[in-house]
């Protein structure tokens, strides 16, 4: 039986760049995983195991791993930074207990860090903040502090303060203890000195603590009275204060260092251990019913209760496919039978295995708070829910947003459609973001995703990881559209064949709804002049016809259909028959609704130097964005803006062009607007060409 307490599930998550890998990659080694630290920028990081992630130095897959430090053992968590991946941040901060925020000290807040940290706030997650590359030029730990502030609304616990700045980095001071650490150039993070305090920096340091231990105080009422009293509390009901500050997400304890340099990374595991919650002190996961609504139960986290466990990822590689769960709560042996209640089918545990980046161990079994890969699992998806088959139950499913954009690929040979389709299904299982479909009437794939390099990536792993040559057609902009005027009519469905015939009479309104209203119907129909049990029949008819819109058939969004009267026959009416009249009647109606295209807006957040910031903003207007703000930074300006998706295609280039190479830009969906008319019609024009060619 192990100490739960002595647990911590722990995601590492940040802006891209910003060094997540690189601190995950030191903390393997002052835990003593590994002997040899990798280098992202080398290709050689251990949870960068992916060949694209060790070319392009970004991580694309979370990569799991276990340590130990201080007799506690860390499950850890290298989320990648890239906005296209979010979808990996997410699901990974869905089961954790706690997690590392990690900025780098020049770049300060960025703009992907702010949509983690979102995150991290829906889930409730508590966090520590870590301030990294403080050795960079331009780096400014207390401007840091205050974006987090300012852009997060977040309230940082200042822990620590660093000793010198940009190359004359050398340490931090711990405000607890008021010792200084001080490590020498060799890059080893064992060879450091604890120091008094240097002279210049007692005032500042003692303003520091002063202020960390009122904050911290707060949590203990006793503890308040005494402090105000005059009487300092110690050090261990300090940390216990800011445990519980920390765990209820009152405020974040904040550190700074190094990673690449090796300073400063073992404080941040002691302030993991000492204010981080297990397993038992986070909200337990809420059951829910078949629709998803909350019943009311919860897994507790503790070994003897029956099996709760969530597929939170599943990854193929070279031994199979592997499923990653965090259980909940009871245990898990190899050989155990557990259901998954999303398919109703039971599956036996084969293999259980530990995580090491892209090592395994072999375990004979796991138990709550654990969280392990099995090998082979067969049905089992992303947020599935596994379980004790005498105890089912669901826990909150993940919820993930739709793909934006799309593009079309076909096998360069004919003998790789089956390799192909077999590559792309396993493909789909590791990513729920990704989506794939056939086009009825050309037959061409169509892969779905977050954003071009998110599909540029797909493509790559299918070429290199799975050996299947394709052609690629240029991205599609997933359009929509909608209606906004409102429309009284009527429809009458009559077919005569010797026999029994159909007959059908509907009088409705069709108006737009609210945005992101979606699809709604109602019938006020009195009188039983359509009887009531062929209401769901009208309302199918209309709502099967929306994936296919007037103007270029694209899905229709946000409009409401009102049954208002009708008329039936007693002998020809059915429910097939209304059903077919409520789709003739979406043709004949939704085109003099005044139909709409709507087109995806994504949010633009670029990072540039002064210098071109002209000629940046210059391009996004032409690209038909709107500027919502300006930030200058130490470094360069951030601007942000909302811009259509169909005109950012290829940015990145341009942006290195125009910034020789220096700007960066990050964009997620934002909601759609209607399309301008000329860019509509073009739309609408290559449509009806692609339905011609069919």
């Amino acid at each position: 039986m192990t100490d739960l307490t002595k647990y911590r599930n722990i995601g590492i998550f940040a802006h891209v760049d910003a060094g997540k890998t690189t601190t995950t990659e030191r903390i393997l080694k002052l835990t003593g995983k590994i002997h040899k630290t990798g280098e992202v920028h080398d290709g050689e990081a251990t949870t960068d195991f992916m060949e694209q992630e060790a070319e392009r130095g970004i991580t694309i897959q979370s990569a799991a791993t276990s340590c130990e430090w201080n007799g506690h053992r860390m499950n850890i968590i290298d989320t990648p930074g890239h906005v296209d991946f979010t979808i990996e941040v997410y699901r990974s901060l869905k089961v954790l207990d706690g997690g590392v925020g990690v900025f780098c000290g020049s770049g300060g807040v960025e703009p992907q860090s702010e949509t983690n940290w979102r995150y991290a706030n829906e889930s409730e997650v508590s966090r520590v903040i870590f301030v990294n590359k403080l050795d960079r030029i331009g780096a400014d730990f207390y401007r840091v502090v205050k974006q987090v502030e300012d852009v997060l609304g977040a309230n940082p616990l200042v822990m620590v303060l660093p000793i010198g700045i940009e190359d004359n980095f050398t340490g931090v001071v711990d405000l607890l203890t008021r010792k200084a650490w001080v490590w020498d150039d060799s890059g080893q993070p064992e060879n450091y000195k604890l120091e008094d305090v240097p002279a210049d920096m007692v005032d500042k340091v003692e303003e520091y603590r002063e202020k960390l231990i009122e904050t911290a105080v707060e949590q203990d009422d006793e503890l308040m009275e005494a402090y105000l009293e005059g009487n300092e509390p110690s050090i261990e009901d300090i940390k216990k204060c800011i445990r519980k500050g920390t765990i209820n997400l009152d405020f974040f304890p904040t550190y700074c260092g190094s990673a690449f340099k090796n300073k400063g990374i073992q404080l941040v595991l002691d302030a993991v251990v000492d204010y981080l919650p297990d397993p038992t002190e986070v909200k337990p996961q809420p059951e829910t019913d078949e629709e998803g609504n909350e019943t009311g139960e919860y897994a507790i986290v503790d070994p003897d209760r029956p099996l709760r466990a969530l597929a939170f990822k599943i990854m193929d590689d070279r031994f199979g496919a592997l499923t990653f769960i965090r259980i909940y709560s009871g245990r898990l042996n190899k050989g155990d039978t557990v259901l998954n209640t999303y398919t109703g089918k039971t599956e036996r545990i084969g293999r259980i295995v530990e995580m090491h980046a892209d090592e395994r161990i072999e375990l004979e079994g796991a138990q709550a708070g654990d969280i392990v890969a099995v090998v082979g699992m067969k049905n089992v998806q992303t947020g599935h829910t596994l379980c004790d088959p005498k105890h089912p139950a669901t826990l909150e499913p993940m919820v993930f947003p739709d793909p934006v954009i799309s593009i079309a690929v076909a096998p360069k040979d004919k003998g790789g459609a089956e390799k192909m389709s077999l590559a792309i299904s396993k493909m789909v299982q590791e990513d729920p973001s990704f989506r794939v479909e056939t086009d009825e009437d050309s037959g061409e794939t169509i892969l779905k995703g977050m954003g071009e390099l998110h599909l540029d990536i797909k493509i790559d792993i299918l070429k290199r990881t799975y050996g299947v040559e394709v052609e690629v057609g240029k991205p599609q902009v997933a359009y929509r559209e909608t209606i906004t005027r409102r429309v009284e009519d009527s429809y009458t469905h009559k077919k005569q064949t010797g026999g029994s015939g159909q007959y059908a009479k509907i009088d409705y309104i069709v108006e737009p709804g609210e945005p992101g209203s979606g699809f709604e119907f109602e019938s006020v129909v009195t009188g039983g002049n359509v009887p009531r049990e062929f209401w769901p029949a009208v309302q199918k008819g209309f709502e099967n016809s929306m994936d296919k819109g007037v103007l270029a058939g694209y899905p229709c969004l946000d409009f409401k259909v009102t049954l208002v009267d009708g008329a039936y026959h007693p002998v020809d009416s059915s429910a097939v028959a209304y059903e077919l009249a409520a789709r003739a009647a979406y043709r004949q109606t939704m085109p003099t609704a005044g139909p709409q295209l709507m087109e995806p807006i994504m949010k633009v957040d670029v990072f540039t130097p002064e210098d071109h910031v002209g000629d940046v903003i210059g391009d996004l207007n032409r690209r038909r964005g709107m500027i919502k703000s300006q930030e200058p930074g130490a470094t360069g300006v951030r601007i942000k803006a909302e811009c259509p998706l169909s005109e950012m295609f290829g940015y990145i280039g341009d942006l290195r062009t125009m910034t020789s190479g220096r700007g960066q830009f990050s964009m997620e969906f934002l909601h759609y607007l209607p399309c301008p008319k000329n860019v509509a019609e073009e739309v609408i024009k290559e449509a009806k060409e692609r339905e011609a060619n069919k």
